[in-house]
Parts: C-alpha cells; structure tokens; sequence
C-alpha cells in the first residue's frame, strides 16, 4: 500500500533539491560569457540585467584593482577570471593578466613575450597590447600583433602554443583582435608592407590558410582627390599610409552559409572561413584606411565603417566579386565614426563618433531617427544592456541612455581617468579598464559590507 504522505514529502524534497540546478542552468544560458572583444556575439550587446546606471569611485563599485603599465585591450571575462593584456611603455615586455572577478585580485600575470626592437612612432597614438584577447573553458589567445600570438593555459598560466613569425609594420603598433569560429583562430595584419588575414588552428597554432588582401590602388591619386598640394611629400612622409588598417573581423551566417567579413585598408572583403577564398569586396572611397570599427549583422545586411572617410555602410552580403556597385543598400557619413563600433537594438542604429555626437538611424533604410550628444571624447565601443546604451569615453565620464526613437540621457557618471578600452559585462556586473585600473561595478544595497 502506497503512503501518499511520505510520496509526496519524497517529491517535494526532490523538486527542492533539484531547483537550483535548474536555476543555475538558466542563468547560464542567459548571460553568455563575454569571451572576445564586443562580447559573445561580437556586436556590445548582452542579456544582462539589473546594471548599475549610477556608478564612480565611491558608489556601486566593488572593487577597483591596478594593471601595470599600459595597454588598450578591452577586458574578456569566462566564468571567474577577467583577461587583459598591458605591456611596457617602450614596448619590450608584453604580458597577459588574469585578475578574479568576485574580489578584483590578480590570479595570473604572466610576461609573454620580449621584444627587441619595438615600434615606438606616435607613442600617444596607440599602445604595444592593444588588441583584446579571446577566451573560452580552459585557454586564453592572446595577441600583440607583429609581436606575437599565445595560447595559454587559464588555470595554470603556461603557453600551450605560440606564433611569432607573421608579420608586418603596423606602423602605429597593433589594433585588429583576433576572433575563433569552430577549430579557427581568425588573425589581421593590416600594415603599411604587406596586407593579409590569416587562419590558424586554435589547438596546435598552425596555418590553414593564409590570405593577402591584392588591393591595387593610387595613394597619389586619393591624395590628389582629396586636395593635396604637396603630394609627393606626403607620399614620403607617409609612406604606403593608405594601406594600414586596425579592424576586427566577423563571421556571419547568411542562407545557411558562414562568412567571414574583413575590414582592411581601402576595402572591406567576405572569405570562406573554411578555405580563405574571397565571396565578395566593397571598395571604400577617398581616405578608406586606418579602419577600426567591427562588423555587425542583422536585417540581413552588414554594416561596417570606412575608416578615416567616415562613412558607414549597409551591405547586402548575397552578392560575388566587386560588389560595390551593386549591394550597398545605403550609407550614411555625417557623424559617423572612425573608432567606435555601432550598436543595433530592435532594428535602430546607434553610434557615437569620436567628438562624442550620438546618432540613432533606421538600421533597415539608414534614415535619421535622432541626433544628440554625449560629453567628451571616445575611441571605445558602446555597450547595451537591458534597454540602456553605455557611452565610455577617454576624459572619464561614462554616460548612460535609454534605447528608443527618442534621446533620453539617464546618467553621466564621472571619473579622474582615462577609458581607451571597450567595456565588459559578467551578470550584473560592468567591468570597465581604465589607463591605470580595472574596475567592478555592481548595485550595491545598504547590507552590503563590501
């Protein structure tokens, strides 16, 4: 005989025992792990909620930890540990830095590379660990650029595997990131020399495919264009200027088919990830270098900047060959970045240029749904979360709106710092590098003794 009692105590302490797991799997599937530079999709959007708005070096902080040196690499995160890169100012030591997300504490620092002889140009411009990371369960890719490329072991700190030997004169250090997709460690060489993309087995560091972008083009003749008197002085001033970009590509789906879009000097180009045969190129007119936004997806169309020129375009990705004639479906200059990438939340485009005006576009015809602007100056990307768009820049303050067909500005908090690098979210909790700190903000409440 069944003792209906004790069957249901038995259930009820099961259910109960059984619930966290459930709750655990759930807020895992919820906040995906910010492993590479603009956050798991690639794009500086995040599921999180419940974010500080109001934040500086007294309130919701929870800790503020120092990071040696100097670096522009933005923070990744993967379940506990926070990865960064920073560097010596003359460029001879590089590093990797693993620091604790609960208590701010550095779990690793590990010098990666010496360099000899070290780019030191425009020391103001650019640092020597620019570029940001890429982590996932159990091994960290870091990325110097010309200098180098590292597996490391994330428990441990030791070097799986590690790249040296491709090259170019960035001229004004690094910028690209390096992105995974699959087995694929994806790199960009964008220098004044030579111009090229290279995929690399994540596991073992060796090549699969290596790609030069074979871009022929007239540095006199966009001189020329453009106004310039004394061209054959600037031709040797700057030589080869034209060819230098600092982009961070994207691999999309469209119709079923993975490509990967890669921004470079003067064109922007779509590869087979598998093979590094090119899909399609769209050409950038007048100043088209010195690239830095990322790529992002959605309505079907890519939308990418084109460097100093300014100009964001919107791509139809269905076409072959040279196609820009034929699949721009609209671009928009005035006020759009050189540096920071844009945002797109429910079919709006939001993106703030580098003397810190906002605009909001129709994502699907480009059209101006408002303009405004934020204080200060800004090279990071901005972040979304939970109907809230974070705008960080290099005077110190970070400013905070709500999305819609309307500016509405929610906060604007200050700092004495500096912020080069893109933010980072973990939960419901902003990270955000500084040239001098790495600091956690949380909601913090009155029982909070920390």
């Amino acid at each position: 005989m069944i003792n209906l009692s004790n069957t249901i105590m038995t259930l009820f302490i099961v259910s109960i025992l059984c619930l966290p797991i459930i709750l655990d799997a759930h807020d895992e599937i919820e906040q995906a792990h910010w492993n590479q530079f603009r956050g798991p999709n690639g794009n500086g959007t995040t599921p999180a909620k419940d974010l500080p708005i109001e934040f500086n070096e007294n309130k919701n902080i929870r800790w503020k930890t120092p990071i040696h040196d100097k670096g522009y690499s933005s923070p990744v995160i993967w379940e506990n540990q926070i990865w960064l890169t920073t560097a010596r100012a003359d460029g001879t030591e590089l590093f990797a830095i693993c620091v604790d997300l609960e208590s701010g504490d550095i779990l690793h620092d590990i010098k990666v590379f010496d360099v000899e002889n070290p780019q030191l140009e425009h020391p103001d411009i650019n640092s020597h660990a620019s570029p940001t990371p890429v982590v996932e369960e159990g091994r960290v890719y870091v990325h110097y650029g010309t200098y180098g490329t590292a597996c490391l072991d994330t428990k441990t700190g030791d070097v799986l595997w590690e790249r040296s030997n491709l090259n170019c004169d960035h001229r004004v250090r690094a910028g690209s990131s390096p992105i995974i997709d699959e087995e694929t460690i994806f790199l960009t060489y964008d220098g004044v020399d030579v111009q090229f993309i290279a995929a690399l087995d994540k596991n073992t560091g060796d090549n699969i495919w290596l790609k030069h972008r074979n871009v022929d083009s007239d540095f006199g003749e966009v001189l020329k264009a453009k106004g310039v008197k004394d061209i054959e002085k600037v031709k040797k001033e700057k030589s080869n200027d034209n060819r230098k970009s600092y982009a961070t590509p994207t691999v999309i789906t469209y119709q079923g088919k993975k490509q990967l879009i890669s921004p470079a000097a003067e064109v922007t180009i779509s590869y087979d990830p598998k093979t590094g045969d090119e899909l399609w190129r769209v050409r950038h007119v007048g100043w088209g270098w010195n690239v830095a936004c990322r790529p992002i997806f959605a309505n079907d169309l890519v939308y990418f900047t084109t460097g100093i020129e300014k100009r964001l375009l919107a791509v139809d990705p269905s076409g072959s060959g040279d196609v820009t004639d034929s699949h721009i479906v609209w671009s928009h200059k005035k006020g759009s970045p050189e540096i920071p990438s844009p945002l797109i939340i429910d079919n709006l485009l939001y993106m703030v240029n580098e003397g810190g005006v906002v605009t909001c576009l129709d994502a699907k015809n480009g059209e101006t749904v408002w303009k405004d602007r934020v204080s200060g100056n800004y090279w990071a990307s901005p972040l979304y979360a939970d109907e809230k768009i974070y705008f960080i820049n290099i005077d110190g303050s970070v400013s905070v709106i709500s999305v819609g067909r309307n500016f509405k500005l929610l906060a604007n908090n200050r700092f004495d710092a500096e912020f080069v690098a893109s933010g980072a979210v973990a939960g419901n909790k902003l990270i955000l590098r500084s040239m001098t700190h790495l600091y956690c903000f949380e909601k913090m409440h009155d029982t909070d003794e920390r």
